[in-house]
């Protein structure tokens, strides 16, 4: 299994740094966030590190996304939320700020103030779209 041992997360897979942990299985861990943005936030961490979705291999991500529905409903059960994000990001342009993969749960009230993204969405040239698709789909059929 692959870690990284300057990373926080594989020290706290490792048991080297304590966590308040929720769940834990062969391939995966979660744990409460520390820095939470409302109560009940926790992420969901594979054991081995990747960097982000493009290290990681589809069968460790789909286990890994089993178990974030699983805790959802556990989330939702146990702190009763309005609401759900789950967030999952990719490099720093993307707000990635542990460089190992992980999944937020982060429970949502109605005015809890929290601002996670501002996005109005604008239609976009449907020839640009048409020409991104195309090229995804090709690098797909490689």
């Amino acid at each position: 299994m692959k870690t990284d041992r300057d990373c926080i997360f594989c020290k706290i897979v490792a048991g080297e740094i304590p966590c308040f942990k929720v769940y834990d299985d062969d391939r995966c861990i979660a744990f409460m966030d520390i820095s939470p943005l409302n109560p009940g936030h926790l992420l969901v961490v594979p054991k081995e590190h990747f960097g982000n979705i493009l290290e990681m291999d589809p069968g460790t991500y789909g286990h890994l996304a089993g178990v974030v529905c699983r805790l959802s409903k556990a989330v939702q059960a146990a702190v009763g939320p309005d609401g759900m994000n789950v967030l999952q990001l990719n490099g720093k342009a993307a707000n990635q700020v542990v460089p190992h993969l992980h999944v937020h749960l982060v429970p949502r009230w109605h005015d809890d103030g929290i601002q996670i993204s501002e996005w109005e969405p604008v239609p976009g040239d449907k020839d640009s779209i048409r020409s991104a698709a195309d090229l995804i789909t090709a690098k797909l059929a490689q």
